[in-house]
């Protein structure tokens, strides 16, 4: 055999293409209020006020009028659009077709950004008022619907069932439950969360619940509560904000759901494929004591934000 055969040696691809890791369905869709909307601003919610009764003035006297007050919130969109473009000329170079997985990064980053208006508006200022021209900031109040870091503990702690107590105590004392099923609350938390909670052992013994809590080795539900894992969610001085809430407590307010549109660009040279997609949508926190905040420990800072 000639010692020359390296000459003739070859390279080999695969033809596999595969997306990098990433978040890649929504984890908040689907759990909240949400609705169709056009327009630059819509007003999703309204409501009425309390009244309380009182006792008569006496006997012919005049009545005491109750005024019931009314309160409108407002959410406002925010567009967002993907334009990948794949020359053709490039396609004659490569075995792989990739135009699928174009496709399926799109969607990703689509499901992505749900979260993220979601997330965002959680603890965000909301905007209420009678008209576009005469709104106000409501602040979140994480004196009464929020769980201290320190809940619990002399420490900063994380996720733990005294927290979990806690969130369904602050529902019930706003009266939540009196318009929403106490086995409607949705808990985001994240990975740190999951350890937390796996390390506690009220949460993965049988001697102390009456069914198994863990699903595959995963926390799916404790305390009559869903429990949803996401990366995303806030973190500021290795505080994680834990999002809790019912679905009356979040609004997904959509003027474009995804739209796909794959074409060919005519005006450009190699006329290559334009794969297009876009979305508009805005979101909101609802009525105060709907949503709680929950400050759990957590130091770790991978995968937090970047898909």
């Amino acid at each position: 055999m000639s010692e020359n055969l390296f000459k003739l040696f070859t390279t080999q691809f695969s033809t596999v293409l595969l997306l990098k890791l990433q978040q890649r369905q929504s984890k908040l869709r689907g759990r909240c209020m949400e609705g169709f909307h056009v327009g630059k601003q819509a007003s999703p919610i309204q409501y009425i006020g309390a009244v309380q009764m009182v006792t008569p003035a006496g006997r012919f006297s005049p009545k005491n009028r109750q005024n019931a007050d009314f309160t409108r919130r407002w959410v406002f969109p925010i567009d967002k659009e993907c334009d990948q473009l794949i020359d053709s000329f490039d396609e004659l170079k490569t075995i792989i077709d990739p135009k699928s997985q174009y496709s399926d990064v799109a969607a990703s980053a689509v499901s992505r950004e749900w979260d993220d208006r979601l997330i965002s508006a959680a603890f965000a200022v909301a905007q209420i008022g009678q008209d576009a021209g005469g709104l106000s900031g409501e602040n979140f109040s994480t004196s009464l619907y929020g769980v201290s870091e320190t809940f619990g503990s002399t420490a900063n702690s994380g996720l733990t069932i005294q927290k979990m107590i806690e969130a369904k105590r602050i529902f019930r004392k706003a009266q939540v439950f009196e318009v929403e099923p106490e086995t409607s609350i949705t808990w985001i938390t994240n990975s740190q969360g999951e350890s937390d909670l796996l390390n506690q052992v009220q949460v993965v013994s049988t001697e102390f619940n009456d069914r198994p809590v863990l699903t595959d080795g995963k926390v799916t539900r404790f305390l009559g509560m869903d429990i949803i894992y996401s990366e995303r969610l806030i973190s500021t001085s290795n505080a994680r904000q834990n999002i809790v809430f019912v679905k009356s407590g979040l609004y997904l307010g959509i003027w474009k759901d995804t739209n796909n549109r794959v074409s060919i660009r005519n005006d450009l040279s190699g006329e290559p494929y334009d794969l297009y997609t876009s979305m508009s949508c805005g979101a909101t926190r609802l009525e105060p004591g709907r949503l709680l905040q929950v400050l759990c420990l957590d130091t770790s800072t991978a995968a937090d934000v970047t898909p």
